[in-house]
């Protein structure tokens, strides 16, 4: 039985954790065509397990590495934490530009205008607004935001 490779411009339904993150990286800037519920939400995972692992080490290190100032009341955190949120602010960065595109891709797997991303711009309500439509199903009229 053969089956027939998946084209990096289709979204990968069923996408592994895997496969998801190195989409991700091959599609950075591609905000035509779509994304499949798998491929954004294993990237989301990814993101945040990133976060997770590098802010919670940069507190612990700090922490243990920190010090009290001369009169005793102020703890300063070591330079091991400005080291790792250095390291959040360059991660950040980096993936500003895919995160955005990933989040349009997913929105067109939805029938779903990309402008919408932008209601993140509204404060923490324009976040929940797209996370939620981040969950619809896919529809097959999405198919439109593909490149002909």
């Amino acid at each position: 039985m053969t089956t027939t490779p998946i084209s990096i411009a289709d979204p990968l339904y069923g996408a592994t954790f895997g496969q998801a993150i190195a989409r991700f990286f091959t599609k950075y800037a591609t905000f035509s065509g779509r994304a499949s519920r798998s491929e954004y939400w294993w990237w989301q995972l990814a993101t945040t397990l990133v976060y997770t692992v590098v802010g919670v080490g940069a507190v612990v290190i700090g922490v243990a590495n920190g010090e009290l100032n001369t009169d005793g009341d102020v703890f300063y955190l070591g330079p091991a934490f400005n080291f790792g949120i250095a390291v959040l602010a360059i991660w950040t960065l980096a993936t500003l530009v895919p995160q955005i595109a990933i989040t349009v891709r997913r929105l067109h797997d939805a029938n779903l205008t990309g402008w919408l991303v932008l209601l993140r711009l509204v404060a923490s309500v324009g976040d929940v607004i797209v996370l939620v439509l981040a969950t619809l199903q896919s529809n097959p009229a999405g198919a439109r935001f593909d490149k002909r």
